[in-house]
């Protein structure tokens, strides 16, 4: 849409500029009709009553002519200025085209201050929107970076909290086993204990018996021997009673087993009371380890809520700028569309006024009685 316009722009200021030159052309052609026969003779010669009506016929060929000339100029240029300028000087006094014309010239002075300030105010709005533009765009840089970091610091979160919860699961497992595990321990320690006290108490048992035996016999052999009468020797086939020679060997086999099953008994007592230490210590750091990752999950997860309200503040910012950006952006066409032709075609403007200025100015001396000559000699 811009190219189209700025083209159709283009083509209007061609033909406006063309205009404009064949509208010179015409005022400069209206100046020679009013002036080529020596106007300044004609105009001191006017109050004479005797040529007054001789100079009525000059002054109304004169009007007649340059209306006509400038009434085709104007048809051919499309001015308004021409024709009504053409109009005035076919019906007016000199006096009132004189100020028709001074009017003019303070009209293009007008126009002319108002398009230095139109071009003034073009310059300092392309300034300001082009500083503003570029403060935005570095805005929109950081908050672009800003948004990438809070996003790379949400996934990290995230991935923390998820680790740390997966090793608080793990511990817990570890806990349930370990509990497990010292379950069945000590249910194997129990069984052992109550074994080897059983083994003990029986193999007490038994050899309490062989001791009362074997020492029973003992001291009634040594009896007998004592109180043998003398005389022939006992008959074959009922020789003196003697104690078992393998009876201290089995007594010290049980008395082996019994102490074996006392020192089994203290070893199981001993790994029992270190396997509930150990199992203790592991409840407790574990538990000490889950409280801290708990807290951590919960601070982690406190901070990455925060990063999150943040990231959609951020976000709103982004959303902001964009949106100003934009606007700047559509302003600037704006002034594209309202300053391009102006500050393009702006010293050639400026000077077709000034030309337009100068030319009336010349005609209002010409018709104030200076000779057409004379201009043109300054020319």
């Amino acid at each position: 849409m811009l190219k189209d316009k700025c083209a159709n722009t283009d083509k209007e200021w061609e033909e406006r500029s063309k205009t404009r030159q064949l509208e010179m052309e015409a005022c400069s052609k209206a100046l020679s009709v009013l002036s080529s026969d020596d106007a300044h003779d004609l105009f001191t010669k006017t109050f004479n009553p005797a040529l007054l009506q001789s100079k009525a016929g000059v002054h109304s060929e004169r009007r007649t002519a340059a209306s006509k000339l400038l009434s085709q100029k104007a048809a051919e240029l499309h001015s308004p200025r021409l024709s009504t300028l053409a109009t005035q000087v076919r019906l007016d006094a000199f006096t009132r085209v004189k100020k028709s014309i001074d009017d003019m010239v303070t009209q293009l002075g007008v126009e002319k201050e108002e398009e230095i300030k139109h071009k003034d105010f073009c310059i300092d709005e392309f300034n300001k929107n082009q500083m503003e533009t570029e403060k935005k765009d570095r805005e929109k840089s950081d908050i672009l970076a800003k948004i990438a970091d809070i996003e790379m610091e949400i996934k990290t979160l995230t991935g923390a909290i998820d680790t740390l919860k997966s090793e608080i699961n793990e511990m817990q497992v570890q806990l349930k086993r370990a509990g497990e595990d010292r379950e069945k321990e000590n249910k194997e320690f129990q069984e052992t204990v109550a074994d080897q006290r059983a083994t003990q108490k029986l193999l007490t048992a038994a050899l309490k018996i062989l001791k009362g035996f074997y020492d029973t016999k003992a001291a009634s052999a040594a009896l007998v021997q004592q109180m043998e009468p003398a005389g022939p020797a006992p008959p074959s086939g009922f020789e003196s009673y003697k104690k078992n020679e393998s009876a201290s060997g089995v007594q010290g086999m049980i008395q082996q087993i019994i102490n074996d099953a006392i020192a089994m008994e203290k070893e199981a007592i001993r790994g029992e009371e270190d396997g509930q230490k150990a199992y203790e210590a592991f409840v407790k750091d574990s538990n000490s380890s889950i409280e801290s990752k708990g807290k951590e999950v919960v601070n982690k997860s406190q901070e990455k809520s925060e990063n999150e309200g943040e990231l959609v503040s951020t976000k709103e910012q982004r959303e902001s700028t964009m949106l100003e950006l934009e606007q700047l952006s559509n302003y600037n066409a704006e002034l594209h569309q309202s300053c391009d032709f102006v500050m393009n075609n702006f010293e050639i403007r400026q000077t077709a006024r000034d030309e337009e200025v100068e030319a009336l100015k010349q005609a209002k001396a010409i018709l104030s009685g200076s000779k057409f000559e004379e201009f043109l000699q300054m020319a």
